[in-house]
């Protein structure tokens, strides 16, 4: 035979699965949200009336743009660079955006005019700080425009802001830019100069031989000669040769001289595209290492607002910015060399050749000269002068394309839109501020809702019942009405009113219990509640009547001896019969039985007070008085104390065929419940069910209930 403790361990109300669902919320989410909309309409109203308050309460602030289209534009200072194309990396217009919002540039800007006299900075003492928490500087997906843009609370002031740093921007870029390209130009002016004199020079040569040689009008078709032609090829190749070594050597000049200025030398190695031609530096990691600086000093006067400089975190940046700077000056100081080398190699490849280029054209003039001395004389001196002349047009030339460069800049910077005073304000906005408010008070409502749920440990329908416990339920009493009615009244609602809601419930569970167990193995039933006030008298005696109007012969036992119910219910005085006169041996079974005025329905109160209702339910007179009684009755139903708050029930239950737990709707807890399962388990009661009872009547129609709190 199987043991109480055998069917308690084997039940799901005993397992770890259930020991876990009561920590879990019930039911489906959307009945969660349903059975607590006044709480989520509560919170959202709570959340709107904040945003209201907040938008009644916030000071306006206002932003003003500026959009500036940026385009890197590389001089060709060469024609015969026919690529078209300078140096440029992807990250140069983050870079450039990096940069707008630089202490220099803005340091710059709070020096243009009327920046002091500003009411928005005149509440800080770091106004480089206080410019940058209201700057906000943006690039766009898919071109070259950046956007300036500057939040305060006086929309005149936010739009000079924003236009004295584009202006203080678009100076300090200019300013980069000739410093840049200033020393190249200046270089090669200066050897304008010089071959400029040479050239008057050779000139004055070339046609003082000619006026001393009157002949040379004649004997210059004799130039057709295969060694004068050569000579003049070879002439116009050193000339040729000569310009690249003196352009490789300006440019190596003003990268020697430019060496300490890693930012300009990174504008003059654009230039340099026959040094990019070859294997040189990368300026992205130059670049990479520059906007990470930028950004961590940024990220560290941020942090002096929040905390002192002798923080853990403060001294932290300190020593992160002061690697980051070490590791730039190696990688400035590492750039610089390069260039410098590339530079200087370039120029001695250059010079070599001029020299390669000279001795063949030495070699060349002796043999012109042994040919015919004043043809060659001639010839050399207009050669030299060709030669020279040359050179000036092209000096001239780069020289004018440079000064364009440095005029038109290796970064074009046109002011799309100029920042305007807005009209309106862009904080706070009411319908995003709304919005918010809304979804928060939304989200905040649910969580509430759902914390409310885990809390609130009341079973709340029919399916979590059965679930629980592992039982069936028989079925759910409808809520009797308001104000509550009389025991008599709701005990006798099936005779009272056999139409009503209640009494078709009775019906459904009698019919539950018929189906259930047969009338062999539960003649006796115990009906039982966790706890008192559940309805428990109630059902019995309604379920009584329901059985009695189906033909079988019924008895209503009121064995609860502490706070007995069934003489209220039925009218009857308990003083002069009931249970206790039988228990005390004083009146027999069938004397103490009364009549209850409907056909097959008998009831025997509780009688008098006991003094010790444990123990007189558990002698051998009640065991006596119900083999009595159920030789004579097809139903004999107990009403028995709650399970869990004395022993009778579990006496009771262990005595009777079978146990019905009756679990209230608005009282009735989880805990509860599987205590009494459990305790009456314990004593190998048979549970045909659960009656779950005063379900609200609006939920009946579902065969669940939803409490209302």
């Amino acid at each position: 035979m199987e043991t109480a403790i055998d069917r308690t361990s084997s039940h799901p109300a005993e397992g770890l699965p259930v020991i876990q669902s009561l920590e879990s919320l019930s039911g489906s989410m959307f009945e969660i949200l349903w059975r607590r909309r006044w709480t989520i309409l509560l919170v959202c109203l709570l959340a709107s009336a904040g945003g209201l308050l907040y938008l009644q309460n916030a000071t306006p602030r206002y932003t003003s743009t500026s959009r500036l289209c940026v385009e890197q534009a590389g001089p060709q200072v060469f024609e015969r660079d026919t690529s078209g194309m300078i140096t440029r990396w992807d990250n140069y217009i983050y870079t450039q955006a990096e940069r707008l919002q630089s202490t220099e540039i803005i340091s710059a800007a709070l020096n243009a005019p009327g920046m002091a006299d500003l009411r928005t900075l005149a509440a800080s003492g770091n106004r480089v700080l206080l410019i940058r928490g209201g700057l906000e500087v943006s690039v766009g997906k898919k071109d070259e425009i950046i956007n300036v843009s500057f939040t305060s609370v006086y929309p005149d002031e936010a739009a000079h802001i924003v236009n004295a740093i584009v202006a203080a921007y678009i100076t300090t870029n200019e300013q980069d830019k000739r410093t840049a390209f200033g020393e190249v130009v200046r270089v090669l002016k200066d050897e304008k100069s010089k071959r400029s004199e040479e050239l008057l020079a050779k000139l004055g040569r070339m046609m003082e031989f000619r006026q001393q040689n009157e002949d040379l009008a004649m004997g210059t078709e004799r130039d057709t000669n295969i060694i004068v032609q050569r000579l003049g090829r070879l002439s116009a190749a050193l000339t040729e040769a000569q310009l690249e070594a003196m352009e490789k050597a300006s440019w190596c000049n003003a990268a020697r001289e430019l060496a300490e200025k890693p930012s300009d030398l990174f504008e003059l190695g654009n230039g340099m595209h026959w040094i990019w031609g070859r294997q040189g530096p990368a300026p992205d990691q130059t670049t990479v290492v520059r906007n990470e600086l930028t950004r961590m000093e940024r990220d560290r006067e941020d942090s002096l607002q929040r905390l002192r400089p002798d923080h853990p975190a403060v001294l932290a940046m300190d020593a992160e910015i002061k690697r980051m700077r070490i590791r730039l000056d190696e990688q400035n100081a590492g750039f610089a060399r390069t260039v410098v080398a590339l530079a200087e190699q370039e120029y001695r490849i250059a010079k070599g050749r001029v020299e390669e280029l000279e001795k063949q054209y030495e070699q060349q003039r002796r043999e012109a000269v042994q040919l015919n001395n004043q043809i060659a004389q001639y010839t050399l001196l207009q050669s030299d002068y060709e030669q020279t002349k040359g050179l000036c047009d092209l000096l001239d030339s780069t020289i004018q394309r440079l000064d364009v460069t440095t005029e038109v800049g290796m970064m074009n910077v046109d002011i799309l839109e100029r920042a305007e005073p807005s009209a309106k304000p862009s904080h706070p906005q009411a319908a995003k501020t709304m919005g918010v408010s809304l979804c928060l008070g939304l989200c905040g409502g649910m969580a509430l809702s759902f914390v409310r749920e885990w809390r609130d440990q009341h079973v709340r329908s029919t399916q979590e019942i059965s679930a629980l416990l592992g039982v069936p339920v028989l079925g759910a009493i409808p809520a009797m009405g308001w104000p509550r009615q009389t025991p008599a009244i709701r005990g006798q609602k099936v005779r009272i009113n056999p139409d009503s809601r209640e009494a078709e419930a009775f019906r459904t569970i009698r019919t539950a219990i018929y189906f259930g167990a047969p009338k062999e193995k539960a003649r006796t039933i115990v009906v039982t509640s966790p706890t008192a006030g559940e309805g428990k008298s109630t059902v019995i005696a309604n379920l009584g009547i329901a059985m009695a109007q189906a033909g079988q012969h019924v008895l209503i036992l009121d064995a609860d001896l502490r706070s007995p119910t069934q003489h209220r219910i039925f009218t009857l005085d308990r003083r002069a019969k009931g249970l206790g006169w039988v228990l005390a041996g004083e009146m027999s079974v069938e004397n103490a039985i009364e009549h209850t005025g409907l056909a097959n329905l008998d009831v025997l109160t509780c009688g008098p007070e006991v003094p010790n209702p444990a123990e007189a339910l558990n002698s051998e007179r009640f065991f006596h008085l119900l083999a009595t009684v159920t030789g004579k009755y097809d139903r004999i139903l107990i009403d028995s104390p709650p399970a869990t708050l004395v022993t009778d029930a579990l006496i009771l239950a262990a005595l009777c065929d079978a146990a019905v737990l009756v679990l209230h709707a608005e009282i009735s807890t989880r805990q509860t419940a599987i205590q009494a399962y459990e305790a009456l388990s314990s004593v190998d009661a048979t549970v045909l069910g659960v009656v779950v009872n005063d379900v609200p009547t609006r939920d009946h129609r579902c065969g669940c209930y939803y409490a209302s709190r």
